[in-house]
């Protein structure tokens, strides 16, 4: 159980941290994204900034809803204390990862690095509320494990912010690629590392029930 508390608090100290880091950025420290907007110099579709303001906003208002609400439910102690609340803190979960794929949808045209971008995100578009649905069906199929499983892999997708930032800094910083190239390379390989760590806890540690939490 030490070891399963250990894996448990590692996610939820990074989930939060990151949750902390993305409303202070966009909503205290940058909230007109001067600096992210900076990036986008090669837009081929006008920008209404007022509007895609206001998209951004609630987009990573329901992205940090989705975080913390996947996190709780992956808590064993949590679950224990009430179904019930488990249960419609799923549905808390599913509608906020909508609207997170809704919001990304209008957004993706406007893409930094253009239409190889924008392809890029409304794959994951596609990818993430289809893992998202899938772990509803099981459930309601009274798969418990298949759910699990499912609730993993599209919990990983909360991660795809973080991981196309780092991965952009890691091209861009790391190997002096172009910012907007790296933007671009960052997309594809998050989806293919939130395809790939998924699969690796699920076969491995997953297997384990790491994600309880301390009792």
């Amino acid at each position: 159980m030490k070891r399963a508390v250990s894996w448990y608090s590692l996610l939820a100290g990074v989930s939060i941290l990151f949750i902390l880091y993305a409303l202070a950025k966009n909503y205290v420290f940058d909230p007109g994204a001067e600096s992210f907007l900076s990036h986008k110099t090669e837009l081929k579709r006008e920008l209404n900034l007022s509007v895609w303001l206001n998209v951004m906003y609630v987009h990573v208002a329901f992205a940090c809803v989705a975080m913390l609400s996947g996190l709780l439910n992956f808590s064993i102690r949590f679950f224990e204390k009430s179904r019930k609340l488990h249960r419609i803190n799923g549905y808390v979960y599913i509608v906020s990862v909508l609207l997170v794929v809704v919001t990304s949808g209008y957004m993706a045209p406007h893409a930094t690095g253009g239409k190889i971008s924008s392809m890029g995100f409304n794959l994951l578009n596609l990818i993430w509320p289809a893992m998202t649905i899938t772990a509803l069906v099981q459930i309601k199929k009274k798969q418990i494990l298949k759910h699990r499983n499912w609730m993993i892999r599209s919990y990983a997708f909360c991660f795809t912010n973080m991981a196309i930032h780092l991965l952009t800094s890691l091209f861009h910083q790391g190997f002096g690629f172009t910012y907007s190239g790296s933007y671009t390379i960052g997309v594809y390989c998050a989806i293919a590392l939130l395809l790939i760590i998924p699969e690796v806890i699920i076969r491995t540690v997953g297997r384990q029930r790491w994600f309880a939490a301390s009792r």
